[in-house]
């Protein structure tokens, strides 16, 4: 499963209450229904993505979880391409039950900024595997499913910097499935504070949007997040993987 590609894209499943949704602003209750996460998750693996982003979003929400879904879905497309799991992960059991499921990495939101002892022994524990979701409004921290403040960016990342985080995925919660293109300055200032790896998520709307991370004079983002663009047909996967090879 060796990534082609000089910016690795992950094709986005989120799912709410058992159907893949994309969110507007990563507002609950703005969901657009696009039916089996499953056959999501396959139409992306067959279109070439080496990498998908799968979201609970149940679980970051705290109104349940698709727990069984998402490892239904890890279990049977884990061989073909690499699972990046999201949402909820809080706690040893749902770290541990992701990562048992076969992910490749877990991206943790929420607890990285309400239990930041617990994630610094997460990222000791399994290095790589772990990525810290960093949603931004300004350089405010978004937490809880955004609905709440989680402190300052830039300390933040600098603590986990000292804890060894090994990458970071970078979303402008203004600008998430807006379509308004991505927040560039964030990313560079994020990449400059950290020789960590970091992943662009939000408001990518076509493939000048995807050059334009690509060309940032920052070789630590080497990752995207692909949701709505995809969804609403703005541009096909493989348009996207050849934009960025």
């Amino acid at each position: 499963m060796t990534d082609t590609t000089s910016l690795t894209l992950l094709p986005a499943v989120d799912v709410r209450d058992g159907k893949a949704v994309r969110l507007k602003q990563g507002a609950s209750g703005s969901e657009t229904d696009y039916g089996s996460p499953m056959e999501a998750a396959y139409a992306w693996a067959d279109a070439g993505a080496r990498w998908i982003h799968l979201v609970d979003l149940d679980a970051a929400f705290g109104t349940g979880d698709n727990r069984a879904v998402l490892r239904e879905i890890t279990d049977r497309l884990g061989d073909m391409v690499h699972i990046e799991l999201s949402g909820g992960i809080r706690d040893d059991d749902s770290l541990d039950a992701a990562l048992e499921s076969g992910a490749s990495r877990v991206n943790i939101g929420t607890a990285a900024l309400e239990n930041p002892d617990w994630t610094a022994t997460a990222i000791t524990k399994y290095g790589d595997k772990v990525a810290v979701g960093l949603d931004v409004r300004g350089h405010t921290l978004a937490a809880r499913g955004w609905v709440k403040e989680g402190g300052e960016l830039f300390e933040t990342v600098d603590f986990l910097n000292k804890v060894g985080c090994a990458r970071y995925v970078v979303t402008d919660v203004a600008r998430d499935g807006m379509m308004s293109g991505p927040n560039l300055t964030l990313l560079s200032e994020v990449a400059e504070r950290t020789n960590a790896m970091v992943t662009a998520s939000g408001g990518i709307s076509s493939l000048e949007d995807l050059r334009a991370i690509h060309g940032l004079k920052a070789d630590n983002v080497d990752a995207a997040i692909l949701g709505k663009a995809l969804y609403a047909r703005a541009f096909t996967l493989q348009e996207a993987l050849d934009a960025t090879r």
